[in-house]
């Protein structure tokens, strides 16, 4: 059997415990990244014209958000972090500690629930500018202080390839 990494311990956990969502994984192996990315699917009934960020206009009756979590090696991986949700850090070829991803994989449906319905509201809404996910990185850190079982503490390796 090969040895769990990191990337094979999320695609596991994502496929078990959030099937109920679009959430995909893209692994950069030159930038030593690897992206979580989420969709949230809306239906645009008024057919609202919606600017998206490249300020391409779109008035489809179902309506497509995409963002992303990146999860990048601290010393070699070159991004704007502007472009994400959220990003966190892995040691190299170390990996991350399982916690990290317990505690993303935990987090994620409140993000994607509560996103979805800021959306649903957003396309309804005249007083509504902006729409975008929200991530808070002292509730991810506190959920992770949760979890202290030696199985958590374990660090996941990034894969080699």
């Amino acid at each position: 059997m090969a040895k769990e990494t990191l990337l094979t311990y999320l695609d596991e956990q994502i496929e078990k415990k959030l099937a109920d969502f679009d959430v995909a994984i893209d692994w950069d192996t030159r930038n030593h990244t690897i992206e979580v990315i989420v969709r949230l699917y809306a239906e645009n009934t008024n057919h609202m014209a919606i600017d998206d960020q490249e300020g391409v206009r779109s008035e489809e009756e179902i309506i497509e958000f995409e963002d992303a979590i990146l999860l990048y090696d601290d010393q070699k991986a070159v991004f704007d972090e502007d472009d994400y949700l959220a990003v966190i850090p892995f040691a190299g070829k170390k990996g991350m500690q399982q916690k990290v991803i317990d505690a993303l994989i935990m987090y994620l449906p409140e993000i994607l629930v509560k996103g979805q319905d800021d959306l649903l509201d957003f396309l309804v809404s005249d007083e509504e500018s902006v729409f975008e996910l929200h991530f808070s990185p002292d509730y991810f850190q506190a959920l992770q202080a949760d979890m202290t079982t030696a199985k958590q503490e374990r660090f996941l390796p990034y894969p080699s390839y």
